[in-house]
């Protein structure tokens, strides 16, 4: 597949990584010199320099034979006349465009995006995606990261480990013996530097962070077996008004039984804030303050979460946050580098719009009857969700006669709408629902494995 991805930002830069190491000709767009010269250096990509929305820089792309088009620069403007011309001029199958800009995503204007107008097939939003990861993570107290599948009847939880934990040191093949009718899966371990998809004799340590997916129903004694009880979220204090800490606000103000406030320095942004929400409190001032976080209740807070457009306001204050005494703190932190920084300073959880957005755009792009994908870590391992198809190489097989690479494993199974744990005799059929787990060097062994036999047609 021919893809052209404008923008080699950290999102684009993130994506041209991922396709380009499953193999696919991958053509990198930027205005900045130094940005493709450290692309073509780094990766297997052809790099261009030049303004994206340029009909001239996309024909020297060979935008003529592109399969797929991913408009990502810091312009929504750019991204929105790239994905045009390359519509129109050289009829581009599939034009992906993100889009920073509020008023490009009020529902109102949804008819925008439709086929008899901009030739864009789909939008997406940093802002919206973030703020749903944010709101995902309250719901997920216990975890450090989390996300749902098959419409909500499963769930991945990234769990960190700690001496407490009561399942240290035992072989994980044991977990079913021990604890009877247990369908939660590891399917990933970071420990130290390395992130790999466990054996079946691997053991848990203290220190482990560990990916565990689990049916929705069982959540709650999922974490009890690991140590880590679920808590219930009634206070939350949001820092930052923008765009993002306006979202989850407006979210969390529809749910009822919670107390939530809302700090935001800048006057305008505060008054506006106000006069959207009903029930969530806007206190305006400087959410470092330990005045105003006395006032706003973190000391009693129940989540404290960091939204604003800066990544060290938003590090600072969840550690200051954490000092006052609020049980959870969340942080928004754009800048990977700074992501082990935030987790050794005490912050329970990070949330990576990079991560969340070249999630959102790895499930448009995978082939087979894929319906979900979701990148774990630094786009180190994906979760791909999947309907098996009647001539795809798993259909009809057990899952102890698949030939899946050495990093990938199944990690849950929905037949006729039951959520079942994979064992080695559960034979995959045409239907079915799978969760496949994935380090990223053997992404494109699976897709392979997900697409149709051209002899089945």
């Amino acid at each position: 597949m021919r893809v052209i991805i404008c923008g080699a930002g950290q999102v684009g830069w993130q994506i041209a990584r991922q396709l380009s190491s499953e193999r696919h000709d991958v053509v990198l767009i930027d205005q900045d010199e130094r940005l493709i010269q450290q692309a073509n250096d780094a990766l297997d990509v052809q790099g261009i320099v030049g303004h994206a929305s340029h009909p001239d820089v996309l024909d020297r792309a060979g935008a003529h034979d592109g399969d797929l088009l991913i408009a990502a620069t810091a312009s929504d403007e750019v991204n929105i006349v790239a994905c045009e011309v390359a519509a129109a001029l050289f009829t581009v199958p599939r034009r992906i465009a993100r889009l920073r800009g509020h008023g490009y995503l009020l529902p109102e204007y949804s008819d925008l995006y439709q086929a008899d107008s901009l030739s864009i097939d789909v939008v997406i939003s940093p802002e919206r995606e973030v703020a749903l990861a944010a709101l995902s993570r309250l719901d997920a107290p216990s975890t450090f990261d989390t996300e749902t599948f098959m419409d909500g009847r499963v769930r991945l939880m990234g769990l960190a480990l700690n001496q407490d934990c009561p399942i240290l040191n035992t072989p994980l093949r044991q977990l079913d013996q021990t604890f009877f009718g247990l369908r939660a899966v590891v399917v990933g371990i970071r420990r130290g530097e390395r992130f790999f998809a466990p054996e079946p004799a691997d053991q848990l340590h203290a220190g482990d962070r560990a990916y565990v997916v689990t049916p929705e129903t069982d959540v709650a004694r999922t974490l009890d077996i690991f140590g880590l009880p679920p808590r219930r979220i009634e206070r939350v204090v949001l820092i930052g008004g923008g765009n993002i800490g306006l979202t989850v606000a407006q979210k969390l103000d529809r749910r009822t039984g919670m107390n939530v406030k809302l700090l935001e320095r800048d006057r305008d942004r505060a008054e506006r804030a106000a006069e959207r929400l009903n029930r969530v409190v806007v206190l305006h001032g400087d959410g470092m303050a330990a005045d105003l976080m006395a006032e706003a209740g973190v000391p009693k807070a129940d989540a404290v979460v960091t939204l604003t457009e800066d990544d060290r306001t938003n590090i600072l204050a969840a550690v200051r946050a954490r000092q006052a005494g609020a049980r959870m703190v969340v942080a928004l932190v754009n800048d990977p580098t700074l992501l082990p920084l935030a987790a050794s300073l005490g912050i329970d959880a990070q949330i990576s719009p990079r991560a969340v957005t070249v999630s959102s755009i790895l499930r448009l792009i995978r082939r087979g009857l894929v319906r979900d994908v979701y990148a774990l870590g630094d786009a180190e391992a994906e979760l791909i969700e999947a309907q098996i198809l009647p001539g795809s190489a798993l259909a009809g097989v057990a899952v102890r006669e698949m030939q899946l690479p050495r990093g990938a494993l199944i990690a849950a199974v929905e037949k006729k709408g039951e959520v079942i744990k994979p064992r080695p005799d559960t034979r995959i059929e045409p239907g079915d629902l799978i969760l496949i787990f994935a380090l990223a060097g053997d992404v494109a062994e699976v897709e392979r494995l997900l697409q149709v036999s051209a002899d089945w047609f």
